[in-house]
């Protein structure tokens, strides 16, 4: 209170400010003091619990040295005890001995003293050789009981170099020697089973486990000592294993490499410890080499049994990493001595081709599953712009086909290493051509063909897009295109080229690149065959539906080259090509234009689908037998007229593709094909070609008249000629086969032709034609 009072007086003017003391001594209550008086007793007995749990821990393991140390000291006192027993029983021998012959000592008599001494005299007292022998054998006990290896094996190695009969075998040729020998052989028995003994004790350190094996070699044992090395390294490659394979789950994505070095590292180290030990002996280290062997075929097991399904990502992610890992560790293992690479590669072969195996199995159902949509495949930016251009609808079901197709392929590849590459890298790619082939077979069978016609009405239900329209036809080919061309060969490239695979690890010598380029050359090649198939079917069955009518009727037959002029074409001042022709060429610009639309940027599919288009026409022309049955029928009157028509069409249609500026080779070779046998047709039926055929350089200027005329929609007169700088011819392209023709060239001095088709003449017979690739 006097404090209290003297605050009051020193500071007047804060009246309305309680002091502390008067606070606590209003406001704390006797619960508020118990609780903080047992919070303090629990915190203090919280410090004596932590104390006496410390005190415990020392305790026990001060409990459990002194344990130790009473069981060897148990062990010692045991053989002490033998040696006491072996001991007194000599003494009690000795005593009896001596016993006796004192008896028959006092039982002499007097007279037979003299004789007695004679036969003393006789008697072979033990020379200083048993004498020695005798100290040898009890040295060796002594030793052995106070568990003094260095110095038991240095008196055996000393008494073997003193004595080297003792290394031979022993026989019955001498009693006395046989038996010490029998004696010896016992002692040097007992020694190497105490060493053989703590070599196998679990809690043997280093030093003295490597004593041990010394000792053996030191005995001539060899053999036993390299099969405890290997028997000891054995076991503590077991323990690190049964220790690290109940928690590999928690990291399942490591489990291989994690595995692969513990495996390596303990035949590292075995074959270290054993060259130090027993030194470069050749059977030795074979005996290493069969180990190690062994090893990788429990290693390759354990990996098979708990590794991740081999269907999942996860699980290919695994085998790749599980190669890779294991791989490079024989690398290292080679600078050693040890060549495993081969043997392990042969192991994990089956297992790495059952992973992609059942990988590129779930990819292909995943891809040719239209009807499901993964969100995750949106995802792929660099995947979806190149594409999205092609969408024709707003549920863009093959634009999202071709995101699947891409996004899955590329999830698997991600997960390759470049060792994985380096040995399976074909295994790989001819899998990507098979995944390529089923999606463009279910491209092929998205197209329209003869089926839509037919009874095959299932084939529709299971296919969720049909493309209908030229522009939808177009994309589905712009797609895949798009794939073949750019996506796929990119992504594959860049996988192959940042794994950087640079040395194989079995001989050490660098991979040519010039083999992985061959290698990716020829699986583009396969591809770009397929995207051919997928081409060549769509010209196919579009010009197909050209050229036949839906009664199943041909509109290109050749009852229009037996017209007399004037009923089927203008023949005059101003002749065209036949009404067929003329519906050919509008229906190309038609399509022409559409795919300028559709295949925006992509003027090499957009010329050399043309260009096949245009072929495939003159291709079926070629070899449809009912048109050249017709010309051929001698009871059919032929006139010049039909003659000069078809020479026209078949110039005709070779300015079509020279005009557009696609390649136009093989479309002439084909005309001139025709156009050869047509006039062999019309000369055995008594029409002169000499005097019924103008020049050829008058139907090259008359069919580019034509297009004039026709892309104009202007009389003849009124328009100027097509010259030769009119003529667009692209080279952009190296692999499109574009014309140089700046002069006329005559079609007719042309007597064989060589197509790229894929197809043969027969497959565009008839309307009910079917693609036996779809």
């Amino acid at each position: 209170m006097d404090s209290s009072e003297e605050e009051e007086e020193e500071f007047p003017y804060l009246e309305s400010i309680t002091p502390q003391t008067k606070i606590d001594s209003l406001y704390q209550s006797h619960t508020e003091k118990g609780i903080r008086k047992l919070c303090c007793e629990l915190l203090d007995l919280k410090d004596g619990v932590e104390n006496l749990c410390a005190n415990m821990r020392t305790k026990y393991l001060s409990f459990l040295r002194i344990s130790e140390e009473v069981v060897e000291m148990e062990h010692e006192m045991t053989d002490l005890r033998n040696h006491i027993s072996a001991q007194g029983i000599l003494v009690k021998d000795l005593i009896t001995g001596v016993g006796h012959e004192l008896d028959e000592w006092n039982n002499i008599t007097d007279t037979n003293i003299d004789d007695t001494y004679q036969d003393l005299d006789d008697i072979q007292l033990p020379d200083e050789s048993d004498n020695c022998e005798i100290h040898f054998l009890e040295k060796i006990d002594v030793l052995l009981a106070e568990h003094k290896m260095d110095e038991a094996i240095n008196a055996v190695e000393d008494q073997e170099r003193n004595f080297p009969d003792l290394k031979i075998s022993v026989d019955n040729t001498s009693t006395e020697i046989s038996s010490f020998k029998s004696a010896f052989l016992k002692k040097k028995v007992m020694l190497e089973d105490q060493l053989v003994e703590i070599a196998e004790r679990p809690s043997v350190n280093p030093t003295e486990f490597k004593n041990a094996l010394s000792g053996l070699i030191k005995l001539g044992k060899g053999p036993s000592a390299h099969q405890l090395l290997l028997k000891s390294y054995g076991a503590r490659l077991q323990k690190n294993i049964d220790v690290f394979l109940p928690s590999f789950s928690v990291c399942i994505k490591t489990f291989s490499a994690t595995l692969s070095r513990i495996f390596f590292s303990i035949i590292s180290l075995t074959t270290k410890e054993s060259a130090l030990i027993f030194g470069d002996n050749p059977v030795y280290t074979n005996r290493i080499v069969q180990w190690a062997e062994w090893e990788i075929e429990y290693f390759v097991r354990l990996v098979k049994e708990h590794a991740p399904s081999s269907e999942t990502i996860s699980g290919l992610h695994s085998a790749s990493i599980c190669v890779e890992a294991s791989l490079n560790y024989c690398l290292m293992l080679e600078s050693q001595g040890l060549n495993l690479s081969k043997l392990l590669l042969v192991l994990l072969r089956p297992y790495i081709e059952e992973v992609l195996e059942l990988n590129f199995r779930r990819a292909r159902k995943t891809i040719l599953d239209w009807g499901e949509v993964d969100d995750s495949t949106l995802m792929s930016a660099h995947f979806v712009s190149p594409l999205s251009v092609f969408a024709t609808s707003p549920d863009n079901v093959l634009v999202d086909s071709g995101v699947r197709f891409m996004y899955t392929l590329e999830d698997i590849l991600q997960q390759l290493t470049p060792l994985i590459i380096l040995h399976f890298g074909g295994n790989v790619l001819t899998r990507i051509s098979q995944l390529f082939d089923k999606y463009i077979d279910a491209l092929n069978k998205a197209l329209p063909g003869p089926s839509d016609d037919d009874n095959l009405v299932e084939l529709k239900e299971t296919i969720p897009f049909r493309a209908e329209t030229d522009s939808e036809q177009l994309a589905l080919l712009g797609v895949a295109f798009t794939i073949v061309d750019e996506l796929l060969p990119n992504t594959v490239k860049e996988i192959w080229t940042s794994k950087n695979v640079k040395k194989d690890p079995e001989n050490e010598n660098p991979v040519p690149e010039a083999n992985i380029a061959a290698e990716l050359k020829d699986w583009k090649r396969h591809i770009m065959h397929s995207f051919d198939m997928l081409r060549d079917h769509f010209c196919r069955q579009y010009v197909l539906s050209f050229i036949y009518s839906r009664e199943g009727k041909t509109r290109l037959n050749a009852q229009m080259y037996l017209a007399e002029k004037g009923e089927d074409s203008y023949w005059g001042s101003h002749p065209l090509p036949s009404l067929p022709f003329q519906a050919l060429f509008a229906k190309l610009q038609q399509l022409a234009t559409v795919a300028g639309d559709v295949l925006l940027g992509k003027e090499k599919l957009h010329k050399i689908l043309l260009a096949r288009l245009t072929e495939t026409v003159v291709m079926w022309l070629s070899d449809e037998q009912e048109f050249w049955g017709v010309l051929e029928d001698d009871s059919i009157p032929l006139k010049p007229h039909g003659l000069q028509q078809l020479i026209l069409d078949m110039h005709f249609t070779v300015e079509i593709a020279r005009f557009a500026g696609y390649p136009s080779r093989n479309v002439h070779q084909i005309a001139s094909s025709i156009i050869t046998r047509a006039i062999r047709t019309f000369s055995g039926r008594g029409i002169n070609p000499q005097s019924a055929l103008p020049e050829d350089e008058w139907f090259v200027e008359t069919a580019k008249t034509a297009i004039n005329k026709l892309l104009l929609g202007a009389d003849a007169s009124d328009t100027s000629e097509i010259d030769d700088e009119h003529i667009i011819i692209h080279h952009d392209h190296d692999d499109i086969d574009s014309d140089s023709d700046d002069t006329v060239s005559s079609l007719s001095s042309i007597d064989s032709f060589e197509s790229f088709a894929s197809a043969s003449m027969a497959e565009l017979d008839s309307p009910g034609f079917t693609d036996p690739e779809s």
